[in-house]
C-alpha cells in the first residue's frame, strides 16, 4: 500500500508534463507502459523491443561477424604467407648489413690506425720543426752575444789605456766615501732631533685644546647649577604651601567616607530587594513561554496526523477505486466476486511486494523461454564448425606459445650466460684496479635480491687497506670516488669506448689520491686504445696530461680557445 500511495495513473500526454512536480519516490504509469519517475527516468512502451526483436538482431549480428571473421581468416593467411616472405628477405638484410657493418668497423680500425700514425708523423715533424727553429735562435743568439762582447772587450781596453794613476783616484774616492758618510750621520742626527720637537709641539698642542675644551665645560655646568639651584628653592616653597592646604584634606575625606558607606549600604538592601523580584518575574516569563511552546507543539502535531490521515485514507480509497477497476478488467469480476472464486483468506494474503516479484519472475521466465525456434539444428551444426574452427585455432595458438617460450627460454638462456662472462670479466678487473688504486684490500662486485642473473641486483662490496668489509654507501667521499672509478675502468677494460669523458671526478681527491688516479689513467692509455678527455681544475691531473685546453678572456667580453702541447712544450724547454 506505500508503494502503491506513491504511484499515478495518468496518460500519454499528461506524463511529461506532470514528471517535473514528481517529489522523491513518486512515479507515474499509463496503461500503455509507459514509466515517469521522479529522477528524471523515462521509459515509454514504444522504445522497448520485444524479446523476438532481440533475437533476430543478435542472429543477424552473428551473421555478419561470421562472414567478417572469414575475412579476417583469408586476410590472415595472405598477410601470413607475405610476413614469411619479408621474414626471408629481413634475414638475408640482416645478414647482409652485418657483413657491411664488419666490413665498415674494419675500415674505420684501419682508418683509425693511419690516422694515429698520422698524428704521430705529424706531432714527431712538428717536434723536429720546432727543434730545429730553436736551434736556429740559439745559434743567432750566441752569434750576437759574441759580437757585442767583442766591442765591450775593444770598449775596454781603450778605456784602460785612457784612464790615469789608478792608486791616486781610489785614494780620493775614499776620502769623499768619509766625508759623505760623516754628513749622511749628523743629517740623520739632526732629522731625529727635528721629528722629537715636532711631536712635543703637537702634544702641547693637543693639550692645549683638551684644557681648552674642559674649561667651557665646566663653566658650563656652573651655570646649569645655579639654575638648578634657583629653580630647588621655587619648589621648595611651593611645596611648603601645598603641604599647609593638604593637611585639612584628611577630615574632609573621612566625613565624605562615612557619608558614602550609608549611602552605599542603603543601595545594596534596594539592588538585592529588585533581584529578588526580577528572578521571580523571570521564572514566570520562562513557564509561560513554556507552556505556550508546548501547546503549540501539541497543535501542530494534531494537524499533521489529521493530514497524514485525511491523505492515507484519500489514498487508501483512490487504491481500492484502481484495483477494482483493473479486476473488473481483467477478470470482468467485482472484488468480492473474485474473492468467492478464489476461495481465499484475506488476512493470509502474502504482503503486496512479494506477489509483485512473484509476477516479474514468472514473467522473466516467460519471456526467457521465446518462440519456437525451426533452424535450431542448422544453429547448432553452425555452431559445432565454429567450436571446431576455434579449437584448431587454440591449437595453433598454443603450438605458437610454446614456440615462443622456448625461445624465449634460449634467449634468457644466452642472456645469461652473456652476463655471467662479462660480469666475471669486470669483477675481476675490478678487484685489480681497486687494489692498484688503494694500495692494498679488496673489491667485489655482488648479485642480490634474485638467484637469477637477469632479475639480481648488484651490490659493490669493498675493504680498503685497515678496514672491515662493508657497502659502498659506508665509505669516506673520497674512498667511493676512487672506487668509483675502478668499477668504470674495470668496465672499460671489459669492452673499451673510443673516448672516455671524465668531469671533475678527482674534486673530492687529495694529491696522494689524484697521483694515484693520473697513474691508473697512463696505465688505461696503455691498455687500451681510448682517448680520455678530462674536466678539471686540479693542477697535478693537469700537469700529468698531454694535451690541455682552456679558454681566456684577453678583451673585456672576446673568449679565446687557448691549447697546449705538454709534451712538446717539455721537449721545448728541453
Amino acid at each position: 500500500m506505500r508503494r502503491l500511495d506513491q504511484i499515478g495513473l495518468v496518460t500519454a500526454g499528461q506524463g511529461a508534463a506532470l514528471q517535473c512536480d514528481l517529489k522523491p519516490g513518486q512515479r507515474l504509469v499509463s496503461c500503455d507502459g509507459d514509466l515517469w519517475r521522479w529522477d528524471g527516468f523515462i521509459a515509454l512502451a514504444a522504445d522497448m523491443p520485444s524479446a523476438a526483436a532481440l533475437r533476430l538482431e543478435q542472429r543477424n549480428r552473428l551473421e555478419e561477424l561470421t562472414e567478417q571473421t572469414a575475412q579476417a581468416h583469408e586476410i590472415m593467411q595472405v598477410a601470413q604467407s607475405e610476413h614469411n616472405t619479408r621474414s626471408a628477405d629481413l634475414a638475408d638484410l640482416t645478414r647482409a648489413d652485418t657483413a657491411a657493418r664488419e666490413a665498415r668497423r674494419d675500415a674505420d680500425r684501419r682508418l683509425a690506425e693511419i690516422n694515429r700514425a698520422l698524428s704521430r708523423a705529424e706531432a714527431e715533424q712538428n717536434l723536429a720543426t720546432g727543434k730545429l727553429e730553436d736551434l736556429s735562435f740559439v745559434v743567432r743568439r750566441y752569434q750576437d752575444e759574441v759580437s757585442a762582447a767583442g766591442k765591450q772587450y775593444a770598449d775596454a781596453e781603450v778605456s784602460l789605456a785612457e784612464l790615469a794613476d789608478l792608486d791616486g783616484l781610489r785614494a780620493q774616492v775614499e776620502g769623499l766615501k768619509t766625508i759623505v758618510e760623516t754628513a749622511r750621520s749628523q743629517m740623520i742626527a739632526d732629522r731625529s732631533a727635528q721629528d722629537a720637537l715636532r711631536r712635543e709641539g703637537e702634544a702641547r698642542a693637543r693639550r692645549n685644546q683638551e684644557v681648552t675644551k674642559e674649561i667651557g665645560v665646566w663653566k658650563h655646568r656652573l651655570v646649569t647649577a645655579e639654575t638648578r639651584s634657583s629653580e630647588l628653592a621655587e619648589r621648595k616653597s611651593s611645596s611648603e604651601g601645598e603641604m599647609q592646604a593638604a593637611s585639612t584634606t584628611p577630615d574632609m575625606i573621612a566625613t565624605k567616607r562615612e557619608e558614602l558607606h550609608a549611602a552605599i549600604s542603603e543601595t545594596d538592601v534596594r539592588r538585592r530587594a529588585a533581584a529578588d523580584h526580577l528572578a521571580e518575574a523571570e521564572n514566570l516569563v520562562r513557564q509561560a513561554v513554556a507552556t505556550e511552546r508546548d501547546a503549540e507543539r501539541t497543535a501542530s502535531d494534531a494537524r499533521e496526523m489529521r493530514a497524514g490521515a485525511e491523505a492515507r485514507a484519500d489514498a487508501a480509497q483512490e487504491t481500492v477505486t484502481f484495483a477494482a477497476d483493473r479486476i473488473s478488467e481483467a477478470q470482468e469480476h467485482t472484488p468480492e466476486e473474485l474473492l468467492s472464486a478464489l476461495a481465499v483468506d484475506p488476512g493470509n494474503i502474502p504482503a503486496s511486494d512479494l506477489l509483485e516479484a512473484d509476477v516479474s519472475r514468472l514473467k522473466r521466465q516467460r519471456d526467457a523461454l521465446g518462440a519456437v525456434n525451426l533452424r535450431a539444428e542448422e544453429d547448432a551444426k553452425q555452431v559445432a564448425e565454429e567450436h571446431a574452427a576455434l579449437l584448431s585455432e587454440k591449437t595453433d595458438l598454443e603450438a605458437a606459445i610454446k614456440t615462443l617460450r622456448a625461445g624465449i627460454a634460449s634467449l634468457n638462456r644466452e642472456g645469461r650466460e652473456r652476463l655471467l662472462t662479462a660480469f666475471e670479466l669486470v669483477n675481476s678487473n675490478f678487484g685489480l684496479l681497486f687494489t692498484h688504486l688503494f694500495g692494498g684490500g679488496e673489491a667485489s662486485l655482488v648479485m642480490v635480491e634474485s638467484d637469477d642473473p637477469l632479475d639480481a641486483g648488484l651490490e659493490i662490496m669493498c675493504q680498503p687497506p685497515g678496514k672491515k668489509l662493508s657497502t659502498l654507501s659506508l665509505l669516506s667521499g673520497g674512498e667511493q670516488t676512487l672506487t668509483a672509478m675502478a668499477l668504470i675502468f674495470a668496465v672499460f677494460l671489459a669492452n673499451p669506448a673510443p673516448i672516455c669523458v671524465l668531469d671533475e671526478v678527482d674534486a673530492p681527491l687529495d694529491d696522494a689520491n689524484v697521483t694515484r688516479f693520473c697513474d691508473l689513467l697512463d696505465e688505461m692509455c696503455r691498455r687500451t686504445d681510448t682517448r680520455f678527455l678530462i674536466i678539471t681544475h686540479h693542477a697535478v691531473t693537469m700537469a700529468r696530461m698531454d694535451r690541455l685546453f682552456g679558454v681566456t678572456m684577453q678583451e673585456q667580453g672576446v673568449s679565446q680557445l687557448v691549447s697546449v702541447d705538454l709534451k712538446r712544450a717539455a721537449a721545448m724547454v728541453a
